[in-house]
C-alpha cells in the first residue's frame, strides 16, 4: 500500500527542472571503464551537499563506490537503489569506434525536450531519478519504517582482465557492486536502475568469455608465400581461421536456441559475439602471423555450466581440422532473483499509481546482457531492474525528460510503498 499523504507530499518535490539539472550534473565529468574517480567525487560531493552524509566504499581510492543512507526506523525492509558510476567507453579506444571523440558518448547534454548522451541513458540519467526521488521522500519528512540505500557503484560495465591487460584498470565487478554489497549496509532488496521502457525484470544472463588461438605457420617473409595453399595448409594463422569464425556463426544460433530459459522473471536468450581478433603485428607487416587469437563473449542462462562449453568450441577446431587451444578466463554465472515478490507487488502499486497499467515484463535483450542485479541476486538480495526508455546496448544516446521524470516518481512510490509507514 502507498500511503497517499506522503505520496503527495514527496512527488510535489520531484520537479522536472531540478532532475534535469542533476542529470546533467552527473554526467558533467567523464567516467570511462577504471576511469571512475572523478565522476564518483563529484556524486559523493552533491550528496554531502544535500546532507545525506554519504561515503567512499572502494578497493581503490581513485575507483570507489559510493553509499548514502535516508534512515528508517529498522522496522520494515532496507531497500537499495543501485546504479553504475562507469560509462561504456574511453576516448582512446580507437581501434574500435569510429568516431570516440563524440562527446555524446561520454557527457550529457541538454536538447529540447531530450537529454541526450550514452552516459544519461547508461546509467546516469535513472541514477539521478532516484536520487532525487530519495531526496523528496528525505525533504518531505516522511517517517520510514525501513531505510533506503543509495549506492552508486563502479565496474558494471563488462571489461575484464586477460592476457597482458592485467590489474586495477580491467577489473569490473569485484570493484563495483560486488565489493559494495560486502562493505555497506546489507539492503533486504534492491531495485537496479536500468533503462527498461519501464519494464521490469528480474532474471538476467551469465557471462562465459573464451579465447580461442588458431595457430598457422611458418613464418613466411611476404615474398616466400607461394599461393595456392590447400585449404588447412596456408601458414598464415588469420587465413586458417577465417573458416572458424564462419562455423561459430552457425553454432552460436544453434547455441541461443538449444539454452533460451523462460521464466516468470524474463526470458534469457544467450547471444554469442566473435568481440575481438588479435593478429600480427601491425608494425612489422611484412610477414604471416603464427597464431590467430578470437575472443568470445558466450552469454549463459542461470544454472548453465559455463566451462562446458569449452568442450563444444574445442569440437569446431577439430571438425574444422584447426590446431590450436580454446581457454576460458571469465565464468560469471546468470542468476534469477529468489523471494523477490514484495518489491515486485510494491512496483508494480507504484507504476499503476503513476501509468494507470500492470508493468510489463522486460524484454529477451534486457535479461540477455549483464546488469549488477545479477550482483545482488548472488548475494541473496532479490533484485529487479526497472527504468524509462532508452538502451545504451541497442544504440540509443536520447532519454525523454518526462519518462526521466515518471520514472523518478515511480522509484519514489516504490520505496514509499516497501519501507513508507504501515
Amino acid at each position: 500500500m502507498i500511503d497517499q499523504a506522503a505520496a503527495d507530499a514527496v512527488l510535489a518535490r520531484i520537479e522536472e527542472r531540478d532532475l534535469v539539472e542533476l542529470a546533467l550534473h552527473v554526467t558533467s565529468v567523464e567516467a570511462p571503464p577504471g576511469g571512475e574517480g572523478e565522476s564518483a567525487e563529484l556524486i559523493y560531493r552533491w550528496l554531502a551537499d544535500e546532507g545525506f552524509a554519504p561515503r567512499r566504499v572502494g578497493m581503490f581510492e581513485d575507483r570507489f563506490n559510493v553509499f548514502a543512507e535516508v534512515p528508517g526506523s529498522g522496522t520494515g525492509p532496507a531497500l537499495a537503489f543501485n546504479s553504475h558510476i562507469d560509462t561504456w567507453m574511453r576516448r582512446d579506444d580507437h581501434l574500435i569506434w569510429r568516431d570516440p571523440g563524440n562527446r555524446d558518448y561520454h557527457l550529457g547534454r541538454e536538447d529540447g525536450d531530450l537529454l541526450i548522451g550514452n552516459p544519461v541513458v547508461n546509467d546516469k540519467g535513472p541514477m539521478a531519478a532516484w536520487m532525487l526521488a530519495a531526496k523528496a521522500i528525505r525533504d518531505a519528512g516522511v517517517k520510514l519504517d525501513g531505510s533506503i540505500y543509495l549506492t552508486m557503484v563502479a565496474g558494471e560495465i563488462g571489461q575484464e582482465p586477460v592476457d597482458e591487460f592485467q590489474g586495477k584498470r580491467y577489473l569490473s565487478k569485484e570493484v563495483g557492486a560486488r565489493y559494495l554489497v560486502n562493505h555497506s549496509p546489507r539492503a533486504g532488496f534492491c531495485v537496479c536502475a536500468e533503462a527498461t521502457a519501464f519494464r521490469k525484470g528480474w532474471i538476467e544472463a551469465g557471462k562465459a568469455f573464451y579465447k580461442i588461438t588458431v595457430y598457422g605457420g611458418p613464418v613466411l617473409y611476404t615474398p616466400y608465400v607461394s599461393r595456392p595453399y590447400a585449404p588447412g595448409e596456408h601458414p598464415n594463422a588469420i587465413v586458417r581461421a577465417m573458416p572458424l569464425i564462419a562455423r561459430l556463426e552457425d553454432w552460436a544460433l544453434e547455441y541461443e536456441r538449444r539454452h533460451t530459459y523462460e521464466s516468470p522473471g524474463g526470458t534469457v536468450v544467450p547471444r554469442v559475439n566473435v568481440s575481438a581478433i588479435r593478429a600480427g603485428q601491425p608494425w612489422l607487416v611484412l610477414q604471416n602471423p603464427e597464431v590467430c587469437m578470437l575472443y568470445l563473449d558466450i552469454r549463459t542462462v542461470p544454472g548453465q555450466d559455463g566451462g562446458a562449453i569449452r568442450h563444444e568450441l574445442r569440437a569446431l577446431l577439430d571438425e574444422l581440422g584447426l590446431e590450436g587451444t580454446v581457454e576460458q578466463f571469465v565464468d560469471r554465472p546468470g542468476w534469477e532473483a529468489e523471494g523477490i515478490e514484495p518489491l515486485s507487488d510494491a512496483l508494480d502499486a507504484a507504476h499503476r499509481f503513476e501509468f494507470d497499467a500492470d508493468t510489463e515484463i522486460a524484454t529477451p535483450p534486457e535479461c540477455s546482457m549483464w546488469r549488477d542485479h545479477n550482483v545482488f541476486n548472488e548475494a541473496g538480495i532479490p533484485s529487479l531492474t526497472y527504468g524509462p526508455p532508452g538502451v545504451a546496448g541497442a544504440g540509443t544516446f536520447a532519454v525523454r525528460k518526462a519518462d526521466l521524470l515518471r520514472a523518478s516518481r515511480v522509484y519514489a512510490l516504490t520505496a514509499l510503498a516497501m519501507c513508507g509507514p504501515r
